[in-house]
């Protein structure tokens, strides 16, 4: 209970596997015989037989084995006599074992995050753990206070990593987060949501041209994995490229509090924790494999009122009405139809669209090692370099990456 009150006086200051974006039902899963999940990095072996373990040292403070401490990381702003620290939340295990750090609410109107974090971390047992997870609820405190994506100058800080410390305000921030806690992880899962008035059902999304980020996606238990290299500039993308696997996690949609989405990615946490032998879960899977998935979005052929017809996670048929865009004046419209065979992973919420507006996602289950060997030859079939934006989510109309990416 004192570190619930902790984590809220703070605030207060303040797999199935896809190349898109989703998480699919239990019930529609196959049960297979569970495979043994890849071996942890060496480095991460060698630390789990050692004899001592040591204090945790960041942001100024040590924290020791078996301990459960609250610090405070303090982005650059303009005003620094009036800056809120950000609290960072750390479970630091009695016994050696591997370092996952959470991070959510880049995007400051995404909720579902938050809550995860949340849950997880307060059910953690430092004293009998091996490990160590870090957890943000809220990274972008200035956006949240404000209901906002975006930092107070309109940035997506989440196109701002790994930052630099002489840049625009969003390039300082990226840049303290990055070096002062991001470097020290093993692991990094960054929580989001869908965005731009768009859900997606929970998923991974990773890099699977990446072996380690492809091993490392298979630890999540039975939850929907995309493919996506990232766009330059967000969080995993840059953890990546520093070599720490990393791996976006989303769910639902912003502005929102969606208990279905928030339950499904506690729990696909609490096994990738179980997965890295840091705390047991007592959750189980029904299928405990991941599914992996090829996708793409339709889009609608005409501006008016979005009206669907499915509910995300769906499964359609070729040709099934998804739903339909409708001129309010003429009453004239056009059907949105499923392209093939398939499950909806993500979608937008009824409103009204324009001309080739992205509005359903559907992805069809494709064996795990097709997904990794395609996006690898893709890979070395492209004769143009990857586009800054080089992502596997679709763009929306104003240039923005539905989702993470």
């Amino acid at each position: 209970m004192s570190r619930l009150l902790v984590l809220f006086a703070s605030l207060s200051l303040v797999t199935i596997f896809a190349q898109a974006t989703e998480l699919a039902d239990e019930d529609d899963i196959a049960v297979s015989a569970a495979e043994p999940l890849p071996a942890p990095p060496a480095s991460l072996q060698a630390e789990a037989t050692g004899d001592r373990r040591e204090a945790l040292s960041l942001l100024g403070a040590n924290v020791q084995a078996g301990e459960f401490l609250t610090l405070y990381w303090k982005p650059v702003q303009s005003f620094q006599s009036i800056d809120t620290p950000v609290p960072v939340l750390i479970a630091h295990g009695k016994q050696p074992g591997p370092r996952v750090c959470l991070t959510a609410a880049i995007h400051g109107d995404e909720l579902n995050g938050i809550e995860m974090v949340r849950r997880l971390m307060y059910q953690l047992e430092p004293a009998s753990m091996r490990g160590t997870v870090i957890g943000i609820p809220i990274v972008n405190l200035d956006g949240f206070r404000r209901a906002s994506r975006y930092l107070a100058d309109r940035r997506d800080l989440n196109r701002h990593f790994p930052g630099s410390p002489n840049g625009s305000a969003a390039d300082r921030i990226g840049h303290s987060l990055f070096n002062d806690v991001i470097r020290q992880c093993q692991f990094l899962v960054d929580l989001h949501t869908g965005s731009q008035q768009r859900v997606n059902l929970p998923q991974i999304r990773g890099n699977l041209k990446d072996e380690q980020v492809f091993n490392f996606s298979r630890h999540f238990g039975g939850i929907t994995v995309l493919h996506g290299v990232g766009a330059k500039g967000t969080l995993r993308r840059a953890a990546n490229d520093a070599g720490i696997p990393a791996v976006t996690m989303e769910a639902g949609g912003p502005h929102q509090l969606d208990e279905s989405a928030v339950d499904a990615g506690v729990k696909s946490l609490e096994t990738l924790l179980q997965n890295l032998a840091i705390q047991d879960s007592k959750r189980f899977w029904s299928s405990p494999q991941p599914v992996f998935y090829q996708s793409d979005w339709v889009r609608a052929n005409q501006g008016g009122i979005l009206m669907s017809t499915v509910k995300l996670g769906d499964k359609v048929r070729t040709g099934q009405v998804l739903g339909s865009v409708i001129d309010p004046v003429s009453n004239t419209g056009s059907a949105i139809l499923a392209p093939f065979n398939g499950r909806i992973l993500g979608m937008a919420v009824n409103q009204v669209v324009q001309t080739g507006f992205a509005t359903h996602h559907v992805g069809v289950e494709t064996a795990a090692e097709k997904v990794q060997e395609e996006a690898l030859e893709q890979d070395l079939s492209s004769k143009e370099p990857a586009s800054p934006n080089d992502c596997t989510a679709d763009i929306d109309d104003t240039g923005n990456a539905i989702g993470d990416c």
